[in-house]
């Protein structure tokens, strides 16, 4: 299938590129990322407003606008302060590191193609490497350790829990985000995210990575702290968890990196396997409309804030995981899927060097079997032998009630036999009181 752009725009070229196009392009970079922020906050609220069946700030202003507004300037006047015995330097550090780090990984990803500004061509992208996609990884590592100090120089239990918490958390999905990226790296032949872009030909990309793109859809939702994944800042175990003690901008830097982290791995999945600022396949017959390089930032946008849409959906419909299903699904499913699809993306990507196959047709064939199974994995969960506990179970047994364990069962309570009447019994005073009340 032919590029659905001139082909003669489609390879990034930086030679041409100087220090002013650098800063111009960074300041444009910042300024999408932070109108974007209220953006989202403004999608997200209504989303979730209409999902969950309340007004919420559907009702602040036209269009709820004015909600997001005053929540901003809230934030910045809100008084700053920290706890007895923190690290300072540190503490004030930790929130700065995080949202650096959030700001940077935005400048690896293509926005469009080259594009023509009187004399001057230069790509729709600030920076690009042959090992683009693994600084992507880098940064977002070390956006980890400002959530770790952040935790840990505060000095309070619920920060370091929640602290701890992610520590084992990013580990765990960027394994799992690793080995889709992996795939993604055989099949393309580079690491730039550019070459990425310009190496989706056709539908059977997306088919024969899907299985990868999964992973990495489900992984992103670990990276970036959301439901119901959002384990690190849970508010029945946690209270606020790392960012529990922070307040004022301390606070709002945390909060704006977590917005500007789900756009970056929307905007990573949408250049990894989604086709980057090329227009939808589908839209093949418009291919002499979109021939300007111009609809290449337009068809990024759409793809990239649909992905957030999803991030709100999935927000609104799922409930929290427990920690151990989190770590389980990590670990047990997704790290092995992973692993199982990068090889065989390796083996169907060296047959036709020995054999006469059509790599693609056969890509794509494998590609179903496995979303089948791994559908099937997710889906319908195992059966497990659960123990069988003789001993009689107690909930107070320590002095303060626990659930009981899988095999044990809780008593009746004694007021169920009170409520329940007799057939054709009267109502008591106190039955006929409460149902009138």
């Amino acid at each position: 299938m032919e590029m659905l752009i001139n082909p003669a725009v489609n390879t990034t070229d930086f030679s041409h590129e100087t220090w002013w196009i650098s800063v111009i392009k960074a300041v444009a970079i910042l300024l999408i990322l932070i109108l974007g922020v209220l953006l989202q906050l403004w999608v997200e609220r209504r989303g979730l407003g209409r999902i969950q069946t309340r007004p919420g700030p559907n009702v602040r202003g036209p269009f709820g606008l004015l909600q997001a507004i005053a929540d901003a300037g809230k934030m910045v006047f809100k008084e700053s302060f920290w706890p007895r015995g923190a690290d300072l330097f540190i503490y004030i550090l930790a929130p700065l590191l995080v949202a650096f780090t959030a700001f940077a990984i935005f400048s690896i990803i293509p926005l469009g193609p080259n594009v023509q500004i009187g004399p001057i061509s230069t790509p729709l992208q600030m920076f690009d490497s042959p090992v683009a996609t693994l600084i992507v990884l880098a940064i977002s590592s070390v956006g980890v350790y400002g959530i770790v100090l952040g935790g840990w120089s505060s000095n309070s239990p619920y920060p370091l829990l929640g602290s701890v918490r992610s520590t084992a958390q990013v580990i765990s999905y960027e394994l799992a985000m690793g080995t889709a990226m992996v795939s993604v790296f055989i099949m393309a032949g580079s690491m730039s995210t550019s070459k990425i872009v310009e190496a989706q030909q056709d539908p059977t990309w997306l088919l024969g990575l899907l299985p990868a793109f999964i992973i990495y859809v489900i992984a992103s939702f670990g990276e970036v702290n959301r439901l119901p994944f959002d384990l690190t800042e849970c508010e029945g175990e946690l209270v606020a968890g790392h960012q529990t003690e922070y307040s004022g901008m301390n606070f709002a830097w945390f909060y704006l990196a977590e917005y500007i982290n789900i756009m970056n791995v929307s905007a990573m999945s949408v250049t990894m396997f989604l086709g980057g600022w090329k227009a939808p396949w589908a839209w093949d017959f418009m291919n002499p409309v979109t021939g300007s390089p111009w609809w290449g930032p337009l068809w990024f946008g759409v793809k990239v804030w649909g992905m957030f849409w999803f991030f709100v959906w999935v927000r609104g419909t799922l409930v929290r995981f427990r920690y151990d299903q989190f770590m389980n699904l990590g670990w047990k499913v997704l790290i092995p899927v992973g692993f199982v699809w990068m090889m065989a993306v390796a083996w169907i990507k060296a047959l036709p060097v020995f054999f006469n196959f059509n790599s693609q047709q056969v890509m794509l064939a494998v590609a179903v079997v496995c979303g089948v199974l791994l559908v099937v994995v997710l889906v319908i969960p195992a059966r497990r032998s659960v123990p069988i506990h003789e001993a009689p179970f107690d909930a107070f047994a320590d002095g303060y009630p626990v659930p009981p364990l899988p095999g044990q069962v809780l008593e009746p309570s004694p007021r169920a036999g009170r409520i329940k009447m007799a057939p054709h019994e009267p109502a008591t005073a106190i039955e006929e009181g409460g149902a009138q009340q």
